[in-house]
């Protein structure tokens, strides 16, 4: 499977961006997807997942601002960020089933 990462840039604190990840194959029969980031000089880090059913889970620091979503018919993954920090900004990678990486997005909070 290749995921092809898109949506990140430059935006205010306080703002918005929808990253999305387009999968080159049917993400149907994958069971776990997600969304790590990784910030200048720190490790990658998992920022939300979300499984086969739709089952969610955050880290506690966008608890409340993101929302991890997938389309299965539309092979895609989406992470939807309200209400950004500066703290949020980072390289933005996607992953399926904890094998395949898309090449990364940057997210960039600064005003």
């Amino acid at each position: 499977v290749q995921l092809q990462a898109s949506g990140g840039g430059l935006v205010q604190p306080g703002g918005s961006l929808r990253l999305s990840c387009a999968a080159s194959s049917s993400i149907l029969s994958i069971s776990a997807m997600g969304w790590y980031r990784q910030a200048p000089g720190k490790e990658r880090e998992l920022v939300a997942d979300i499984s086969r059913g739709g089952t969610t889970n955050y880290a506690d620091s966008v608890k409340g601002r993101f929302t991890i979503s997938r389309d299965n018919a539309r092979n895609t993954l989406y992470l939807q960020m309200n209400s950004l920090k500066p703290e949020d900004t980072a390289v933005y990678y996607c992953n399926a089933a904890h094998i395949w990486w898309g090449q990364g997005t940057l997210v960039t909070v600064s005003s």
